[in-house]
């Protein structure tokens, strides 16, 4: 039986922790956490640890993070106190097949993101019924209309994202408010971080995720939702 959506939307939001506890009461199934460990996700896996630091919190590694993230999220995982901390990954066959050379980013983006990503999340997500995402309304394109609480029919896991309704602004004062560390390459100017190949800095007035595939039509590396599932070109 699928949860009511429209009655959970309405109940908790601006709420992101009591989205966050009924999501992870067992109610609505069993759920993970799913963090790039990037640039504000300090917050967000804060608040799950202080509700229960025992959730699966899912860490995909690309192979192609920059090392700053690597560290920032043995740290962060360690300080935080989270117990089922779970790095996944590309799976070592498909990348010998499809690009053994690590170029496919070069020629392929949409490609690459789903061997590297989506595949890899699909894999880790058998067995749950949702997961926790960190996307904000405020980040724009796709996120804009984002809803506490959805269903996605390709796949049939719920998605929750608390922090749909927080603003940059409250990102930036939680994080003071509780003394929580900054990915290191926030302070060169990344707002937000992903493989370092297609991650570059933004300047002053730009959109946050304006580094993020720079110059092509895309904003998203397809492991969340377009008009309710999955959208990808699969590598050749």
């Amino acid at each position: 039986m699928q949860p009511d959506l429209t009655r959970l939307n309405a109940r908790y939001e601006g709420d992101a922790e009591g989205a966050l506890r009924v999501a992870l009461s067992g109610a609505l199934g069993k759920i993970a956490m799913v963090s790039s460990f990037g640039a504000d996700s300090a917050v967000l896996l804060h608040l799950v640890a202080q509700i229960d630091r025992a959730t699966p919190v899912l860490f995909i590694n690309t192979l192609m993070l920059f090392p700053e993230t690597l560290t920032y999220q043995h740290d962060l995982g360690k300080q935080l106190g989270l117990t089922d901390l779970r790095v996944i990954g590309p799976d070592r066959g498909e990348l010998l097949e499809k690009d053994a050379d690590n170029i496919l980013h070069l020629a392929d983006t949409d490609s690459c993101c789903d061997l590297r990503k989506t595949r890899p999340l699909e894999r880790a997500l058998q067995g749950f019924d949702g997961w926790i995402t960190g996307r904000k309304r405020y980040q724009g394109g796709l996120r804009a209309s984002l809803d506490l609480f959805e269903h996605d029919p390709a796949t049939g896991h719920l998605k929750v994202n608390p922090l749909a309704g927080w603003s940059a602004k409250d990102l930036g004062d939680y994080m003071n408010r509780h003394m929580l560390p900054r990915h290191p390459l926030v302070a060169r100017g990344y707002p937000s971080i992903g493989c370092a190949p297609c991650t570059g800095p933004v300047a002053a007035g730009e959109d946050p995720r304006a580094g993020r595939w720079r110059g092509q039509e895309k904003d998203e590396c397809g492991i969340h939702i377009v008009d309710g599932r999955v959208i990808r070109r699969q590598a050749s």
